[in-house]
């Protein structure tokens, strides 16, 4: 136990209370946040929060460097041992900010890996729709495509936010923020399929299934860890041979829809990022689309 352990739930709990933090960033932020202050506490002998410069944290954060880190998990332990300070300075822990001057890393402006229509179609063929557990896959490749879904909100997604009169899925997505989107007829088809067919046999192997929509074999709730392995096998049978991971359906959503014209913000809303910033990562890919167009069919190009 380290001895910034108090201060550090308690802010914690701050965030989860008055900042409404999703799970998922919760356990994101005290795991930075105690491998840090075991560093403080360990490596530099400090016991007292007050003690702490700017100089201490820097050198953390170069070893951090030195582990390879990304620039987007560096960024976020910046952001954490800046707000746990500030928090320390509103708690009367210590009087200053030392990681206020902190800058953040420069963003990689390396593009998601994307899948080409065909080889989305692909994916989709791949399960053995004779089959409880293929009914099963075919509904979460076909939904996650349809929606964009991130996986934890896949695997969290319960009965009724399926609203099939209207052809929406209601998301709780990060942050407990709400949001409705439309999903075509091919994912409804394949969702009805596994509610009729497939969902009923794998509740009968356990009745612990928490009213969730996808089960596992044993009837129990889809893990992370299984959604992963249904979307990589579905890649590895179609034989492709890029990098897939179930938030590669995510990022080819959202590059299919810019490219057949949609408007970036409505794009924004049904991925459910709070800024367009976010989202305009995908502006890069649908502009190298538009330029390979306009290369090959525009007379003057």
């Amino acid at each position: 136990m380290s001895v910034f352990d108090p201060q550090k739930d308690q802010y914690l709990y701050f965030l989860k209370l008055e900042k409404g933090l999703s799970g998922n960033s919760i356990s994101s932020y005290e795991a930075d946040l105690r491998r840090y202050l075991d560093f403080i506490a360990t490596n530099k002998g400090l016991k007292d929060l007050a003690g702490i410069t700017l100089g201490h944290i820097e050198e953390y954060l170069h070893i951090l460097h030195t582990l390879h880190m990304a620039p987007s998990t560096i960024a976020r332990n910046i952001s954490a041992i800046r707000g746990f300070h500030q928090f320390a300075v509103m708690e009367s822990w210590a009087p200053a900010n030392p990681a206020e001057l902190l800058d953040l890393p420069k963003k990689s402006h390396t593009l998601p890996d994307v899948l080409d229509q065909e080889e989305v179609v692909k994916m989709l063929e791949t399960a053995d729709t004779g089959d409880p557990l293929g009914i099963r896959d075919k509904a979460i490749l076909e939904l996650m495509y349809a929606a964009g879904l991130r996986a934890s909100e896949t695997i969290s997604l319960e009965m009724n936010q399926i609203i099939f009169e209207l052809q929406l899925v209601k998301v709780i997505g990060k942050g407990s923020k709400e949001r409705l989107i439309p999903i075509g007829t091919k994912a409804l088809e394949s969702l009805k399929l596994y509610l009729k067919d497939s969902r009923p046999f794998l509740k009968k192997q356990q009745s612990d299934s928490k009213n969730k929509l996808f089960l596992s074999y044993r009837g129990k709730p889809l893990t992370r860890m299984s959604l992963w392995n249904i979307v990589t096998a579905a890649a590895r049978d179609a034989g492709i041979k890029k990098a897939i991971h179930p938030h590669t359906l995510r990022h080819s959503f959202a590059t299919h829809l810019l490219e057949g014209g949609a408007d970036l913000r409505a794009v924004q809303e049904m991925l459910g990022h709070s800024s367009i910033l976010t989202t305009e990562i995908y502006t890069h890919i649908d502009r190298s689309f538009l330029e390979e167009v306009h290369k090959t069919y525009h007379p003057r190009s």
